[in-house]
């Protein structure tokens, strides 16, 4: 490791940055938070007061000249990234951003050419394939516990991007914001899927606008929607193998996140009970054929190698992060590739146009 921290400069003071990116980074030695930026001085002010932040700022701008900062996170709505991850890679910096990278491919496309032209560092929030049970999966699955690789099915449902939502939360239902099941949930959780089992080589995809009209809580406003809310794909694995996702937002009963991955010699199974914001790890299920001839499905720990940050109090989707900002923090001094980049949101971007094409021949 460097022995010198990587000092971080936050744009945004918002809920993920206080309760996800403040722990995830004091939890780690490699880093030292030094300025964070808000849209109003006073709520930069409250943070950085709050946990001990060196510098606060409403202008992202100055945040992103400041000479104590070293890595910009962009930690704001999706609409807001593509310029301000845009300046901090101009100013030289190395620049963190949330998942979405940007709410157009092309966009995400052209900052990904430009931070490799400027020879900045880059990562993006996908930091879900970074939880210890999804890493010794993949390594169970590299090793051969299943196999060779028959299905991959994943079902992911949520209550989030119901038919009513708050009022402060209303600019996620226009869909050119790119703020929905399919981008948020897919771009997370099928990055986790290919991550695993290979990338995809064809598919077909349906989506579904079944809250066509979105409730605003507070005021009672009624707002027409075209976002989809459902989302079901299959196709074929790169690989070899077949795989199918179901994506459902606004579920009155959420059935969180199972990925089954089935072989010639074995399954595996990875389940939560609440697919985001999740306070445990993925739980681990196993069977192959070591395990006998009538074995069922057992619980299979991740080894404690998987489990190496200083603070295990966290929640795990907190320690995810975690896992982001170590492996960055490793690749910085290693040169490794281990953390996810905005090479990465390419994929993802890329990936859900194909479905989003595809779902254009089949109408809900």
């Amino acid at each position: 490791m460097t022995t010198q921290a990587i000092r971080v400069g936050l744009i945004g003071a918002g809920g993920w940055a206080s309760y996800g990116h403040i722990p995830a980074l004091r939890a780690l030695p490699e880093y030292e938070v030094t300025a964070v930026s808000a849209r109003r001085k006073e709520s930069a002010q409250k943070a950085a007061d709050k946990f001990g932040i060196p510098h606060a700022y409403d202008d992202p701008h100055e945040l992103i000249n400041d000479a104590d900062v070293d890595l910009v996170a962009v930690v704001t709505p999706s609409p807001d990234h593509a310029p301000l991850v845009r300046a901090a890679i101009e100013a030289g910096k190395d620049v963190y951003s949330e998942w979405p990278l940007t709410t157009r491919t092309t966009d995400s496309e052209e900052l990904l050419a430009l931070a490799e032209a400027k020879g900045v560092r880059h990562i993006v929030g996908l930091q879900r394939r970074l939880g210890p049970a999804n890493r010794y999966a993949r390594d169970l699955i590299t090793q051969g516990y299943v196999g060779d690789l028959r299905a991959a099915r994943i079902s992911v449902g949520v209550d989030a991007f119901g038919p009513v939502m708050p009022d402060k939360v209303e600019w996620t239902i226009d869909a050119g914001n790119f703020t929905h099941v399919l981008s948020v949930y897919g771009g997370h959780f099928l990055d986790v899927l290919f991550r695993l089992v290979g990338p995809p080589k064809d598919l077909t995809a349906l989506t579904a606008t079944q809250f066509p009209a979105i409730t605003l809580a507070e005021s009672g406003k009624a707002i027409a929607s075209a976002k989809p809310d459902q989302v079901m794909a299959i196709g074929t694995l790169a690989g070899g193998g077949l795989f199918s996702v179901q994506l459902e937002g606004g579920q009155k009963f959420p059935t969180g996140l199972q990925i089954d991955i089935t072989g010639t010699e074995g399954v595996l199974r990875l389940t939560n009970n609440r697919a985001f914001e999740n306070t445990e790890d993925n739980t681990l299920h196993g069977v192959n054929t070591d395990s006998g001839d009538h074995a069922a499905l057992t619980v299979l720990p991740a080894p404690e190698e998987y489990r190496t940050l200083p603070d295990s109090s966290l929640d795990e989707s907190v320690q995810d992060l975690a896992h982001l900002y170590a492996a960055f923090a490793r690749d910085k001094a290693d040169g490794t590739t281990e953390a996810t980049t905005f090479a990465d949101a390419v994929t993802q971007h890329r990936l859900i146009d194909k479905i989003q094409r595809a779902s254009e021949a089949f109408p809900a």
